[in-house]
């Protein structure tokens, strides 16, 4: 299969913590395709921009999630007041009874992390802010919506981080606090696995490869049309792929009735493209973390071959 088989979520109820925009919005339409209904959250609107002051908005992610043949709902949320989290799962409750799947990839931190500073370095206020933004949010939403997903058997917890925990383990990621932040949410699935197992759901951590969101291509200078013109720059580039592609990673898990045997387990969007069949919108299969070890990290000259 290309994509999420049609209708294989029907009836399910998921929520897409952080799904403004990069693969929060790839995991929310994916999860649409497959007929799911769909909660988005954010902290830009159509009438309220958050600190990023960018233009993309949970109400267009609801679009694009209905479009794609789901039922997408924009509910603005600042996942670090848990009493606008509680509401939030309250009105889940209400109007829905039941949650399947929550996706944690609540983030904001692109602005924060310097790279490349030591911890004496770095601002401090950054990055304090930065794991806030990253785990504490993660912590507040799950204790909040669990009590929810746990009502019905099959939950899946999706904890969205950036690196597998094999490769997080072996290799420093960009400053301290940023290492720190990704390895944190990495530990927090191994921790949930130990607490929804034994009550009938499932919690993973998943990565991206190198993700072209919003952001990622703006820096470029390109778009999804053309993103191709930035190799010449950015060699590596070539292995990259759309948040569609980790969105689509997520739709197989919430459809797959044995999904509990990845419990608490590290994943990658490449990885379960081979589980799973499951292809980019261009038809490929980028293997982002296996180039990264074996062709990136080891200086060889970029060539993105058996990799995608």
């Amino acid at each position: 299969m290309s994509g999420p088989q049609q209708n294989t979520l029907e009836g399910k109820v998921a929520l897409v913590a952080g799904a403004t925009r990069g693969a929060g919005r790839g995991i929310a339409v994916e999860l649409g395709a497959a007929g799911a209904t769909v909660y988005v959250t954010g902290r830009s609107t159509r009438g309220k921009r958050s600190e990023y002051d960018r233009p993309e908005t949970i109400e267009d992610t609801a679009e694009l999630v209905t479009a794609a043949g789901g039922h997408g709902i924009a509910v603005p949320t600042d996942h670090l007041v848990p009493s606008e989290v509680e509401a939030l799962v309250a009105r889940i409750a209400d109007e829905q009874g039941r949650l399947d799947v929550l996706v944690n990839d609540i983030w904001g931190g692109e602005t924060l992390f310097e790279w490349d500073s030591t911890v004496w370095e770095h601002d401090l206020d950054k990055g304090l802010k930065l794991l806030r933004l990253a785990v504490e949010t993660h912590a507040i939403t799950n204790h909040h919506a669990l009590p929810l997903l746990l009502r019905n058997p099959g939950g899946l917890v999706v904890e969205m981080t950036d690196g597998t925990a094999e490769y997080n383990r072996n290799t420093y990621r960009v400053s301290f606090f940023y290492d720190l932040a990704k390895s944190s949410v990495l530990r927090m699935a191994f921790a949930l696995g130990h607490e929804l197992g034994p009550r009938g759901a499932t919690a993973v951590a998943l990565t991206p490869g190198w993700l072209r969101s919003e952001m990622m291509l703006e820096n470029f200078g390109v778009t999804e049309e053309n993103w191709r013109d930035a190799l010449e720059r950015v060699p590596h580039f070539g292995i990259s792929e759309t948040p569609f592609y980790v969105g689509r990673a997520v739709a197989a898990l919430a459809a797959d009735p044995d999904v509990a045997r990845w419990n608490g387990d590290s994943l990658s969007s490449g990885q379960l493209a081979q589980v799973y069949g499951f292809t980019d919108r261009d038809g490929s299969r980028p293997d982002a973390w296996r180039y990264m070890v074996e062709v990136q990290d080891v200086g060889k000259a970029a060539d993105a071959t058996g990799y995608r």
